[in-house]
């Protein structure tokens, strides 16, 4: 919605008047809104997040010339409790907070944010990393390489960066690039530093790849290398991960490859997810989900995981979920 729209006439008047008569903006606010029932893999049965809820504020104005301005704040929250996620160690604007310039050369952005490889990975997991029962990038992916193993309070954050400058390039021929990187060093001791992140994109026709690199300030790596096909209401994908830990020769390499397919307003998903550790144990995982929207905005959804990790028993975790989006 137009926040002009909840301001007094006279102040929205006087705001455009003091305005250059080329600027106009715009404010939005939107958000996701996610909860469901399950049985995670410790054999508890919950009430809660299974994907994620946030709340977003965004702004943008046009500046002329080609240039405009933008901001985005957004909190993620559990539903069920209306709690912040993380309450007491991640920041009130856990998800988002940047402010940034944009124009015919791409965009620029200050804050926090993901980092350009997170930004970008999600696409190739058949859960978008973004469902806590069914994603195998969720369970298995950049095992060693937190962004940033210190930024929530001491504890690591998987995701985003802090103090970041991120870089979105325009797309040229279906390719395009994306960099970030941190401008204060990591207070982990004996292992600070300052984190930087890449990634090169191509999506055009039924084609999109990826490959990402990921080095945080506490000299952890990660490579990714992502890729998909989308045939008719099919879509195939795959990926591949290597995590690698700074302070010690532990790695992972995770595989996976998984598809969605659309049927009218259902939509079925399947992945399957392999990692080996450099001690040579294995871990193994399977998942199968189903979407069935109600609307554009509301979605019923039952998703299914199952993993079989070398050392430990088999173990299932299964929900239904309702999400909405604004």
């Amino acid at each position: 919605m137009r926040m002009s729209q909840c301001l007094p006439l006279s102040f929205a008047t006087l705001a455009a008047l003091a305005l250059p008569a080329t600027a106009q903006s715009q404010v939005t606010i939107s958000g996701y809104l996610d909860t469901g029932v399950f049985r995670d893999y410790d054999k508890t049965r919950k009430l809660g997040t299974i994907q994620r809820s946030h709340l977003a504020v965004a702004g943008t104005e046009d500046l002329g010339g080609g240039l405009k301005a933008n901001f985005r704040l957004s909190t993620r929250f559990e539903l069920d409790t209306g709690q912040s996620e993380g309450a007491g160690s991640k920041p009130f604007w856990h998800d988002e907070s940047t402010v940034g310039l944009q124009g015919g050369w791409g965009q620029l952005r200050l804050g926090r944010a993901l980092s350009a490889m997170w930004s970008q990975e999600w696409k190739f997991d058949a859960f978008s990393n973004f469902n806590r029962i069914a994603s195998t990038a969720w369970h298995m992916a950049h095992y060693y390489t937190p962004t940033d193993r210190a930024s929530n309070n001491g504890a690591a954050e998987y995701g985003r960066m802090t103090n970041g400058i991120y870089y979105d390039s325009p797309t040229w021929d279906g390719f395009s690039f994306n960099a970030s990187a941190s401008t204060e060093r990591t207070q982990t001791p004996g292992r600070d530093g300052r984190g930087g992140s890449v990634a090169l994109n191509y999506d055009q026709g039924p084609v999109a790849a990826m490959v990402g690199y990921e080095r945080n300030g506490s000299g952890d790596k990660d490579l990714f290398l992502g890729g998909l096909y989308r045939l008719g209401a099919a879509t195939l994908m795959m990926a591949y991960d290597h995590s690698r830990a700074g302070s010690s020769p532990d790695t992972s390499r995770m595989v996976s490859v998984g598809g969605s397919y659309a049927l009218g307003v259902t939509t079925l998903r399947a992945s399957y997810g392999r990692q080996r550790l450099n001690d040579g144990v294995t871990h193994h995982m399977a998942s199968l989900g189903a979407e069935y929207n109600l609307s554009k905005r509301t979605m019923l959804y039952a998703s299914l995981g199952h993993q079989r990790y070398e050392h430990n028993p088999s173990r299932t975790a299964f929900g239904v979920g309702v999400a909405h989006a604004f």
